[in-house]
């Protein structure tokens, strides 16, 4: 995997996705590679490493993505009755862009 495959594969186009809801400055998509039956990731499509090293400039980038989390968190309880919002960081985080996971259902793996 790429250092950074959000920016590097998906912002990209290199690897298409299915989108679940996009504005200007973020993407949620279904995750190529689920671990839960209802896997989807939202990313700024700015770069920005992990959720420790964002800045006060990035503050109105993470009322956004927030915004976005919420409408997809939303939709998925909605529809599975509950979900979980994860991000990772540190050795956790594989890859180094900021990401967070909505997900419901039993790991699948």
């Amino acid at each position: 995997m790429t250092e950074d495959f959000y920016c590097d594969e998906v912002l990209s186009g290199k690897t298409p996705v299915n989108k679940v809801l996009e504005t200007e400055n973020v993407l949620a998509y279904y995750h190529t590679r689920p671990f839960y039956p209802v896997h989807i990731v939202a990313i700024p499509k700015k770069h920005i490493s992990s959720l420790i090293t964002l800045e006060e400039s990035d503050d109105g980038l993470m009322l956004d993505l927030m915004g976005v989390i919420k409408k997809v968190a939303a939709m998925v309880t909605e529809e599975n009755g509950a979900c979980r919002v994860i991000t990772n960081l540190g050795n956790y985080q594989e890859s180094k862009h900021l990401h967070w996971h909505i997900v419901s259902g039993k790991p699948l793996r």
